[in-house]
């Protein structure tokens, strides 16, 4: 007695098949995305923005960076309108012991759960270049790029400011 196996085979095929593309689904070694992975964008915060008023040239922006999640977060860039180039600094005595500004290469780390101020005369975001004046009164937004190709945009206030005048890298004071 002879039985038809079409559909046995059918069977066969498609669980093979079903099999073949289950397998594509990931690639060997590279861990799965997890529920509770998220941006680091999403955990933080600036508060008490502000950006110091200029004619033109170089300004500032600072405020308080707050880092409510479970992993450090850093800040490798910042973008803005008001300038072209922004840059992150930190404040330093050189060898002569003359506060000077200088490009912060490793960006500014906020640690799990900590702040960290962006002050005159401390870290703070450089901005050079200038579009157009910055008049108090005015409000300019600048985005944060961080470590894991997130971002952060905040709107700060332009204030009027006139401490805080360290030389950069041997040039002109902001």
């Amino acid at each position: 007695m002879k039985t038809n196996s079409t559909p046995t085979r059918f069977i066969v095929v498609a669980a093979a098949l079903l099999l073949t593309l289950t397998g594509c689904a990931g690639t060997p070694g590279t861990p799965a995305p997890t529920a509770d992975t998220t941006p680091a964008g999403n955990a933080l915060t600036v508060t008490d923005a502000w950006v110091k008023a200029a004619d033109g040239g170089m300004s500032a922006a600072f405020g308080l960076l707050e880092n409510s999640g479970t992993e450090d977060i850093t800040v490798t860039s910042a973008e803005s309108p008001a300038a072209p180039v922004l840059e992150l600094h930190e404040t330093v005595a050189n060898a002569s012991g003359d506060t000077v500004m200088q490009k912060k290469e490793d960006g500014f780390v906020i640690p799990s759960g900590g702040t960290i101020a962006l002050a005159p005369g401390g870290n703070h975001i450089m901005m050079m270049g200038l579009t157009a004046a910055l008049k108090a009164g005015d409000e300019t937004t600048v985005t944060l790029t961080l470590s894991d190709g997130s971002s952060y945009v905040f709107t700060a206030p332009v204030k009027d400011y006139t401490g805080a005048n360290e030389t950069y890298q041997g040039g002109t004071a902001k």
